[in-house]
């Protein structure tokens, strides 16, 4: 081989390497995502993108977007998502529960740990001069629900840890591989992987809903980043110690579901197990993301829960 020839090979390798990497991530629009979901359910969702703009802080200099609306007086609800949604992914729950309780619902930035994701929390609230909420978390969120009472106890009067899993050694384990690899993987490949994962695994195990296969392909499609991506997956594998419930006298409820295709049985044995004071609702047939889905019984669930909890409280 010439030395003219071998640094041709050189350089188209290096072209088709930089090209596989730089490939932009492809993007789609809100109607293509929408197309097969019920007109109602688009027009609720985009009236409450509508009605209720984000507002933004900045925490330790990265910005942070949130909703708060709702009731003048009475208590808070704080949502916290899991590793695929926003702010909105709650919009059901928080139109159907905005005229008893305040509700407030953030994004999580890119930011690699459940200290920096709770220093942003505490930056809202304490904007907004809210000294305790009732914290509702789902997966990744519900991990972070639990930091919350673990390391700020007296910010949280009521917790529900919802399709979510206890500190755990599982999840690391199981994942190290992928956590090597994912900050050297590109964007485009990443979010593909992700879309994979709603069409086989998500969309089938939600009852083939498809709200709920439409807003975690939006997600993929433009309104998440490969380094959000990582950094929560960051915050998934991030050990900690679990709250002591019954010393702190937190009123903790679960909501799981028997066929989660992202929390095994084993965790969810797991978080029970940790908790075992919590109230346990174990919903049937609806996946990792029953408040999109199940939205009515879902937000029953939690308005019974805090409802009856404030009542005895006072």
């Amino acid at each position: 081989m010439t030395s003219r020839l071998f640094w041709m090979i050189l350089v188209i390798l290096v072209l088709a390497i930089l090209v596989f990497y730089l490939w932009p991530s492809p993007h789609a629009a809100f109607n293509e995502n929408y197309a097969k979901v019920d007109s109602n359910q688009i027009a609720a969702l985009q009236d409450f993108r509508s009605n209720h703009s984000t507002q933004q802080i900045m925490v330790n200099n990265v910005p942070l977007d949130y909703v708060l609306f709702g009731a003048d007086s009475g208590e808070t609800i704080l949502f916290l998502h899991g590793m695929t949604g926003a702010y909105d992914i709650w919009f059901q729950q928080m139109e159907a529960l905005k005229d008893r309780f305040r509700v407030v619902s953030l994004s999580y930035p890119p930011v690699n740990s459940l200290e920096k994701l709770s220093e942003g929390v505490l930056a809202i609230l304490d904007r907004e001069s809210i000294s305790k909420v009732n914290v509702v978390g789902t997966s990744l969120g519900g991990y972070l629900a639990q930091f919350l009472v673990a390391t700020h106890p007296e910010r949280i009067s009521h917790a529900v840890f919802a399709n979510t899993f206890p500190p755990n050694d599982i999840l690391a384990e199981k994942n190290k591989t992928i956590g090597k690899l994912l900050p050297y993987l590109p964007e485009w490949l990443v979010l593909k992987v992700l879309r994979g994962s709603f069409q086989s695994q998500i969309y089938p195990s939600s009852g083939y809903d498809d709200l709920t296969l439409a807003y975690m392909l939006e997600q993929s499609y433009g309104r998440m980043t490969k380094a959000q991506v990582y950094a929560r997956f960051k915050c998934v594998v991030e050990p900690f110690a679990a709250p002591d419930l019954a010393q702190l006298g937190i009123p903790v409820m679960i909501i799981e579901a028997g066929n989660d295709p992202l929390v095994e049985n084993q965790l969810r044995e797991q978080l029970k197990s940790t908790y075992p004071s919590a109230i346990v609702h174990t919903l049937q047939d609806v996946g990792h993301f029953p408040y999109l889905n199940v939205p009515e019984a879902y937000t029953q669930l939690l308005d019974s829960f805090f409802n009856t909890h404030t009542e005895r409280d006072e």
